[in-house]
Formats: C-alpha cells, structure tokens, sequence
C-alpha cells in the first residue's frame, strides 16, 4: 500500500491507536461486568481471529505450516493472553484508568529485558535517566493508588497483587514482541495477526477452564454492557487498533508509532471520567506525569535523531532540486 497516494490513511491509522487503545481499557471493565477474564479474552480474542482467517481464506490463502503456526502461537500467547489477558484480571481490583496507567511503563521493561542492546542503550545519559525517573513516578503512582483503598470496596492486598500482575503483563508484551522480532513468521501481516489471535484465544479458554470460570457462567446471564464491552473489544481492540499498529510500523519509524504510550493513558482517564466516572487521585495524577516524563527522556535521542534524519533529507532534496531544475534564461 503505497503511503504517497493513502496519506490520509496514516492520521487515521494514529487516532486508532491513540483512542482506540485508549478506550479499550475502559470497555475491558465493562466486558468484566459479565465474563470472567479469560472467559472475556478468550472470546475476544478467538472471534476476532476467526473472522481475520475466514477472510484470508475466502481470498485463496493457506495457513498449513506447522513452523508459522508454532511461531505465532508464542507470539500471541505472550503478547494477548500473556499481556492483555493479565490486564483483564487485573483491572477486576483496580480501575481502567489506573491499569492503563500502569502499562504506561511498558517500555521501561523492554529496555530492562533487551540485554542484548544494553550497551546501546545505557551509552545514552538519557535513557538511565529516564528509567530512574519513570520508576520513582510508578511508586508515587502506587502509593497514591494504595492510600486510594479506603474510597473502594477492594482489599488493599489485592489491588498490591494487580498492579503486580499489571507488571507482569507489561513483561510479557515485552517478551512476546522481542520473540516475534527474533523469529518472524513467514506469512502475510494479516495471517501472522488471525493466528496470534486464535491461538492466544485457545490459551485463553484453557487458563479459564483451569481457573473454573466456566463454572456458573451463562451467556444468557451477560448485561447488555458487558456484550457492547466485548464487540467493542473484538471489532475495535482486537482488529482496528491492532491492525493499524502493525500497518503503522512497516511505513513509520517505531519511535513515533511508539507515542501512542503516552497517549492511551490520558484517553482512559478522560474516557473513564466521562463514561463511568471513574476518577484518580492527585497522586496518582503525578505519579502518571512523572511516569510519562520518564518514558518520554527514554525516547528523547531517537526522537531527536528522527528529526536530525529528516532535516538532512530535506536538504539533500533541496540541493538535488537547485542541480536539475535551472531558471530560464533566454536565448
């Protein structure tokens, strides 16, 4: 798809992640009105990847290698089941808006995890600096959410042990991604995404079956709520925002794609706020400000080399312009 004649796309494909992904939070809590978590990502998941595939093969593509499936199934239970799933248990003790919060630390794990880029990575003042500033606003973060117990019917242990498990979803994206990077499958963008999903789905229904959701759960008993929650979830979530995501990296650098993490935060809470009136507290608005000046100091030299990058192409561009386009001069 060529970006030169579908540039209207690329805005497009930005406010589906920013809002989106915003507001996916928000309806993950509404879903959990009705469906225990993996029950909820479990459907989420599989109904998006069977339309994804059902389309693929109605366009005459196949999907029998065992190597792609085994690729794309870690792929999807690490990033979906592993990091979406986890943030749908999670938000059963705290709110979207401090979940959404919480994984606003996510690429502060990936530099922790990448070992192999370390040396990269810690050569630049920047990005230590960053981290230490991002870790101190998530303990003010934390802090303000643990002084925030005694406004909620949640036990304080509880909502400890969920931002722990917030954490461990934000490792799991991680490690999921830097998998798929490492061994990427050898199929269209569309098909890797229909087989993370149905895959990640299966893993989903099989934590929940252990976990002895099914037991007692009804579809006949889910609130009008919880279903406009799921749809949402599946069409929205899981499809459109995820979509435009991968779409966006292939044609954009990852550093500005990459903005939607301090974006999706600030969508949930307005969206919490207008939708549920979910609030948060003004520690806990600091600690997300901290937080968010953190990840932006851990990004700061690729955005500044992006646009150094920039400046030198336009300039190229100028000089090639001055070489073959000359005034006219009459003869």
């Amino acid at each position: 798809m060529s970006t030169s004649k579908n540039s209207w796309l690329v805005p497009v494909a930005f406010i589906n992640i920013y809002v989106i992904w915003g507001i996916t939070f928000l309806a993950i809590s509404f879903g959990l009105k009705g469906f225990p978590p993996f029950i909820l990502s479990g459907f989420r998941f599989l109904a998006a990847g069977l339309m994804m595939i059902g389309w693929l093969f109605a366009k005459g593509e196949k999907a029998n290698s065992l190597i792609n499936w085994k690729k794309n199934a870690i792929t999807g239970i690490l990033i979906l089941t592993g990091g979406t799933g986890l943030v749908a248990w999670g938000e059963q003790y705290v709110s979207a808006s401090e979940a959404a919060i919480a994984i606003a630390t996510g690429p502060f794990w990936f530099i922790a995890i990448d070992k192999k880029n370390w040396k990269y990575y810690f050569s630049d003042k920047f990005i230590p600096i960053g981290l230490i500033i991002g870790f101190v606003g998530l303990i003010l973060f934390l802090n303000g959410s643990v002084s925030n117990v005694h406004h909620t019917a949640v036990d304080g242990n509880l909502r400890i042990t969920a931002f722990i498990v917030l954490a461990l979803s934000s490792v799991a994206w991680v490690l999921g991604s830097l998998y798929s990077k490492k061994n990427p499958a050898s199929q269209s963008t569309f098909m890797n995404i229909a087989q993370q999903l149905i895959t990640a789905g299966v893993a989903s229904f099989i934590i929940a079956s252990f976990r002895q959701e099914w037991h007692g759960f009804s579809f006949s008993n889910v609130p009008a709520s919880a279903w406009a929650g799921v749809l949402f979830l599946v069409f929205f979530g899981s499809i459109v925002a995820y979509l435009s995501y991968i779409w966006l990296l292939s044609v954009k650098p990852a550093a500005l794609v990459s903005t939607h993490t301090y974006i999706n935060p600030i969508i949930t809470v307005f969206a919490g706020w207008i939708v549920a009136g979910q609030t948060i507290n003004g520690s806990q608005l600091y600690g997300l400000s901290v937080i968010l000046l953190g990840v932006l100091l851990t990004n700061v030299t690729k955005y500044f080399r992006l646009s150094k990058r920039s400046k030198v192409k336009i300039r190229r561009l100028k000089r090639l312009v001055n070489k073959t386009v000359r005034p006219y001069q009459p003869v």
